[in-house]
């Protein structure tokens, strides 16, 4: 099968540091070359892919100091997109919503994943004007604010099974925070937990630009507080090390989660996690088997021994079980056959016998 992957301009893929879509894209993209596909990334200069670069920026736009808009590349790029879009069976769109009004005569052959949070309520006008383009949810709590739009399916997201190395003995000795600083990620509620229950916390988080006042104001005087240190962005060769000495990973956010990748990267690990009930968390962590989910700061005090309790090698087992980037990949095939499969006229289904192990494994 011609896939186009279209990915987001504002990080390379994958991101060098933090990125969770663009790593996302990533994944899918290689893994959909591993089972056979021909697949075409547009995306940075920088991007790094098994699949066909097609460059759309030199470099990720974060990075590009000269970058003060990012409206124009993101215009150019879908210029590129269109003048192509007859060599692809499918493109799948990772950019919001930028492309519909450009791609709405070729809807049925377009997917778009929605990467972010969609209780916002310019969108259900959006949704209701571009009631034809395809989408895919992360989660089933992602759709739910507008869940009369053309939702196609929801796909979890997936990393590849050996990207890190699971640890069955933590050594460590600390919990972990991952991911950024921001008041909806509660790093503040990471710290009180960690301080109540007596263990050290290690956290290692972005701060945006946006979130620097946030972070020098409300979180920079709880790290002078003993036992919490604050590493900063780490990349992806620090993961396992980090994740893997972790007794386990505190998920205490306090918004509506689209997903949550850094909870699958610990449970690749091994490492159980923590989590508050918001957003996409009780699709992702299975109490008493991978974690432990939870409402205020003195339940999740009360929740860490037995979570510390929990079996590594089963967290790991139910990683491979539910998150793999092949699963990931499958159930996209399953997506993407299904809508080429309307669009095509009866004298060209012969031509997509290939695709059907691939859509019976994805549906399994």
């Amino acid at each position: 099968m011609k896939i186009a992957q279209i990915a987001p301009l504002v990080e390379s893929v994958p991101p060098r540091l933090y990125g969770g879509t663009e790593r996302i894209v990533s994944y899918l993209s290689d893994e959909l070359v591993n089972l056979g596909h021909n697949v075409t990334l547009f995306a940075s200069g920088d991007s790094v892919t098994s699949a066909k670069l097609v460059p759309c920026a030199s470099m990720a736009l974060r990075l590009d100091a000269n970058v003060r808009d990012p409206i124009p590349y993101y215009m150019l790029m879908l210029d590129r997109v269109r003048e192509r879009a007859d060599e692809f069976d499918i493109l799948h769109f990772h950019i919001d919503q930028f492309h519909f009004p450009l791609f709405r005569p070729i809807a049925c052959r377009t997917v778009t994943t929605l990467h972010g949070r969609q209780d916002l309520h310019d969108l259900k006008p959006l949704y209701v004007g571009f009631a034809d383009m395809p989408l895919v949810s992360i989660s089933d709590h992602q759709r739910e604010p507008v869940a009369h739009s053309n939702f196609v399916a929801t796909v979890h997201h997936g990393i590849p099974a050996n990207l890190l190395e699971p640890s069955y003995h933590a050594g460590g000795g600390y919990l972990a925070f991952l991911g950024r600083i921001s008041p909806e990620k509660r790093p503040d509620r990471a710290i009180e937990i960690a301080r109540a229950v007596g263990v050290p916390l290690k956290i290692a988080a972005k701060v945006d630009r946006v979130d620097e006042a946030y972070f020098h104001e409300q979180i920079a005087p709880l790290l002078q507080q003993p036992g919490i240190e604050f590493l900063g962005e780490i990349n992806e060769r620090s993961k396992s090390e980090f994740l893997g000495g972790a007794l386990a990973l505190l998920f205490p956010v306090d918004w509506p989660e689209p997903f949550g990748l850094v909870m699958i990267e610990a449970m690749a690990c091994g490492t159980p996690v923590l989590a508050f009930r918001r957003g996409s968390v009780e699709e992702i962590v299975e109490p008493g088997i991978t974690g432990a989910i939870v409402d205020s700061v003195d339940e999740a005090v009360h929740a860490l021994p037995r979570v510390l309790a929990l079996s590594r090698r089963r967290v790991r087992c139910r990683f491979e079980q539910r998150f793999t980037a092949t699963r990931m990949a499958k159930d996209y095939l399953a997506v993407y056959h299904s809508l080429v499969e309307r669009a095509a006229p009866a004298e060209h289904v012969s031509e997509l016998v290939p695709l059907q192990p691939a859509l019976e494994a994805g549906m399994n």
